[in-house]
């Protein structure tokens, strides 16, 4: 592998970007047909933080970390660093002194399928990120990757200038090309669920609102007045 960086890519529009901070991540999942959700195992570091905004994208070796700090140099205000690593890593590739260096550039946040430390430092910080492990391990800063080229961060494709989201529920990736379509089919599942949330209120049953009836149907669902009358159903289906 070359190593290489790409300093320019085309980001999404801050209109776009504020749109998406109207939604959640799994509104934003949900409404692009379930895709673009990174693989379960990355974590907030700080619960109740959000971030919304354009991917930059960072290739390391396990364990060196001299990528990270050489993307810093092409992140603009509100960048988010989607950060992986060529074989798996645990090693600590982020602490307190980086995390001052990304906020001196306006960096939103970062995803990273590797280890972090000082977790406590950067909680006061109140800086985002989302990361697979906390541990202490430190790295090496030697050995060259990539910066701003596709790359797969918890099984999913991540591009530059792609945008990422993420809170509490996850990490979702929106495909820079279907960016107004999803942001149309987000504002769309918001206003449907929020008729939802009125029929439970007005006392609805969710199995009637999801249609949910023929399924039980289907699975030969049988309701019983009491336990007794269970118990002695059963014991004439095992005879």
């Amino acid at each position: 592998m070359k190593p290489y960086i790409v300093k320019n890519f085309k980001r999404p529009s801050p209109q776009i970007i504020n749109k998406f901070k109207e939604f959640d991540v799994s509104t934003v999942y949900e409404a692009q047909g379930k895709i673009g959700l990174m693989e379960y195992g990355l974590m907030p570091l700080i619960k109740g933080k959000m971030i919304c905004g354009p991917a930059v994208t960072v290739i390391c070796h396990s364990g060196d970390n001299l990528m990270i700090h050489a993307a810093l140099e092409v992140c603009q205000p509100g960048d988010i660093l989607v950060i992986t690593t060529i074989g798996e890593s645990v090693s600590g590739m982020i602490g307190e002194l980086m995390v001052r260096a990304m906020m001196e550039q306006d960096v939103q946040g970062v995803i990273i399928n590797a280890g972090i430390r000082d977790a406590e430092q950067i909680r006061k910080l109140g800086f985002p990120i989302w990361s697979k492990v906390i541990y202490s391990e430190g790295t090496t800063k030697i050995k060259g990757g990539l910066v701003n080229t596709p790359a797969i961060c918890r099984g999913t494709e991540v591009c530059p200038g792609d945008l990422i989201m993420a809170d509490d529920d996850g990490v979702v990736v929106v495909k820079s090309d279907y960016l107004e379509k999803v942001s149309h089919q987000s504002e769309k599942r918001v206003l449907d669920e929020e008729i939802t949330r009125n029929r439970i209120v007005n006392g609805e049953f969710t199995l009637d609102i999801f249609n949910l009836r023929s399924a039980m149907i289907k699975e030969n669902v049988v309701y019983y007045e009491n336990q007794v009358e269970a118990e002695k159903e059963m014991k004439k289906v095992e005879l």
